[in-house]
């Protein structure tokens, strides 16, 4: 028995030494992050908000904001616009071509309230290595591998401390040194929250890496859906449709959905998608999408959230858990302790490794 426990020890430890500075970057910047985004808005209004308008005031047509962003950035970059949700809330479109990054405008003049890059401004690099570690698709694989050795690390450090039962497994001696005051800490924070972190942490990595998605799929005996594509491409000659028209025909597919996602194609064969929240979709944002030829305007596929494949449709339910919206307050109160926690976790585990290496050190001397 004790030398199984030496097993356990030793592979708890090589986990936490060779994953834990990434786990503890990912516990600080996913608490960080719950309340970056309020903070954002609050300390640049500007960009998000605008004036509140009088009765009569109409918005600008997506269309001329299309054309006007397509004239500076080309006609194959690629857009996408987030409507306004509130009357005093800015229209947002996110570019990706020559230049990658947000554009706000005011929705009742058409006025261009500022611009960010994608990596510019706290939030935004902060979302950026909390999301991918700041290297894009390459990071989400590796973000998703060390979600498993933290699950690995969560098993082998719940074998070290359960063992020692009773009410001494929660005790925190705090007046027996610092050591033995972060090696409580540790051992009982880590038992304590050890299944909130898990679930934030296999939840990120869920939709960090999308062929996890897949695999659920597979196991449950269903294939992906996929986007559709146009029957032919169109000619040089021929001209797309009013981004308007084209919204207004995908609402016609769900008349009691609220459209929080327009994305315009980058390439001319590619369809325009539509993304809108219903009634009892649990996703912020929804996940119900119109696919529609830009050109002719015929809906080439509807598809509600609940009739998505499986490993799609648990992103419903995924996202909002990972960011506490689906619990309201308490549960992102929860989740951001978890995230200091697993910081927390990250640095006394090192701390403990280094002060034991350097006795050790000073032993052999």
């Amino acid at each position: 028995m004790p030398r199984l426990r030496h097993y356990w020890v030793v592979a708890h430890r090589w986990f936490a030494l060779s994953v834990g500075w990434v786990l503890a970057l990912m516990g600080i910047t996913g608490a960080l992050l719950m309340i970056a985004a309020p903070l954002d808005e609050q300390l640049h209004p500007r960009l998000f908000r605008v004036a509140a308008p009088s009765e009569n005031a109409t918005t600008v047509t997506l269309e001329s904001v299309r054309q006007h962003l397509a004239s500076e950035f080309g006609p194959r970059a690629a857009l996408t616009f987030h409507p306004p949700r509130s009357a005093v809330q800015s229209l947002e479109v996110t570019v990706r071509g020559k230049w990658q990054g947000a554009v706000y405008i005011d929705p009742y003049t058409g006025r261009e309230l500022g611009r960010r890059g994608q990596t510019e401004g706290f939030f935004n690099v902060l979302f950026k290595l909390h999301s991918s570690l700041l290297l894009d698709q390459t990071g989400k694989p590796l973000l998703a591998c060390v979600a498993l050795c933290y699950l690995l690390m969560l098993v082998s450090g719940l074998v070290l401390w359960w063992p020692r039962a009773g009410i001494k497994a929660w005790r925190i001696e705090l007046r027996r040194g610092r050591t033995r005051a972060l090696y409580d800490l540790h051992r009982v924070g880590g038992a304590t929250l050890g299944f909130v972190i898990a679930v934030s942490v296999s939840t990120g990595a869920y939709m960090a890496w999308r062929p996890l998605g897949g695999w659920i799929t597979a196991l449950a005996g269903s294939h992906p859906m996929r986007a559709p594509s146009l029957s032919a491409p169109p000619s040089h000659s021929t001209p797309m449709l009013p981004v308007d028209t084209l919204v207004a025909r995908a609402h016609d597919a769900f008349p009691n959905g609220q459209i929080n996602i327009v994305q315009m194609p980058a390439k001319a064969d590619t369809p325009l998608r539509v993304r809108m929240r219903l009634p009892d979709d649990p996703h912020p944002n929804g996940l119900t999408s119109v696919w529609l030829d830009p050109y002719s305007g015929n809906v080439l596929a509807a598809q509600r959230w609940d009739q998505l494949d499986p490993g799609a449709r648990a992103v419903s339910v995924i996202y909002p858990l990972h960011t506490g919206e689906i619990g309201g307050p308490a549960l992102m109160t929860v989740l951001g302790i978890g995230g200091l926690a697993l910081f927390g976790l990250g640095v006394t585990g090192i701390w403990q490794w280094w002060r034991r290496r350097k006795a050790r050190h000073a032993r052999s001397r």
